[in-house]
């Protein structure tokens, strides 16, 4: 294993009703984790969405109605998979803007938290983007010269995202091997406090606006002179990985 780690890594790959986070629901969603000393253990479980499954969705993924009829719902598992997962950084293609908010909501919808503050985020696209800008398909293609076969079978994902990284970092001498490297380095554009990318950071590190009437403008500042805007975006359609972020500046100023 080429990976340096001091803590485990979870690489995930979720499969879902649709991509409209806080709407669409999970109807797969497959773990690969991976130990500092190379032990690896994974978890694969499908989920009755308890609503239909688009059928253009379904001709992508494979996974139709009658296929997670008798499979347990998400309040029956979701548990385990944070169990699973544990204290692991993440790993994932396109996991920040997709998987990561995505997970974050469906746990929420069902009554957990899952906690993302203390851990290391690699988004395996955003590094393949950076190199050569192509999908999971042809990065599994151009790193591992394997075709992917099973494209949009989460396991077939997990295990094709966790070959192409390691494969990257065999290939780019500049990648250091270890989860605090490949965290920044998955970064894409300016750096943000939320994974929806509404909230922004200033040169002086404070959390400022990424959106709207207030963009640019310290997010302190604005929930002084206007309280309401805070109850506003609270009572808003976002994400509530970027609510969560609003509150903390909220409880910081009050």
């Amino acid at each position: 294993m080429r990976l340096n780690l001091i803590k485990p890594i979870a690489v995930f790959d979720i499969e879902a009703t649709g991509v409209q986070i806080g709407k669409d629901r999970i109807v797969e969603i497959a773990i690969l984790k991976v130990y500092p000393d190379g032990t690896r253990e994974k978890y694969e479980t499908r989920v009755n969405p308890e609503m239909p499954i688009p059928l253009e969705t379904s001709e992508i993924h494979g996974i139709y109605d009658v296929d997670v009829l008798n499979e347990p719902k998400l309040n029956e598992v979701g548990k385990e998979i944070i169990e699973f997962i544990g204290d692991a950084d993440l790993v994932g293609y396109n996991c920040k803007k997709f998987d990561i908010p995505f997970l974050i909501e469906e746990l929420d919808r069902v009554g957990l938290e899952f906690n993302t503050e203390d851990r290391k985020i690699i988004d395996v696209q955003n590094i393949f983007h950076k190199k050569e800008q192509r999908t999971l398909a042809a990065a599994y293609q151009f790193y591992c010269n394997k075709e992917l076969t099973d494209a949009h079978a989460a396991m077939a994902d997990v295990d094709a995202t966790f070959e192409v990284l390691e494969s990257q970092l065999l290939k780019y001498e500049d990648l250091e091997p270890t989860a605090e490297f490949l965290d920044e380095y998955s970064v894409v554009g300016p750096k943000t406090l939320d994974f929806a990318r509404r909230i922004g950071v200033n040169k002086e590190g404070e959390p400022i606006f990424n959106f709207g009437k207030h963009k640019g403008r310290k997010v302190q500042d604005v929930f002084r002179k206007d309280p309401n805007y805070y109850k506003w975006i609270m009572n808003g359609d976002f994400a509530k990985d970027t609510k969560s972020k609003f509150t903390k500046v909220w409880n910081s100023i009050k």
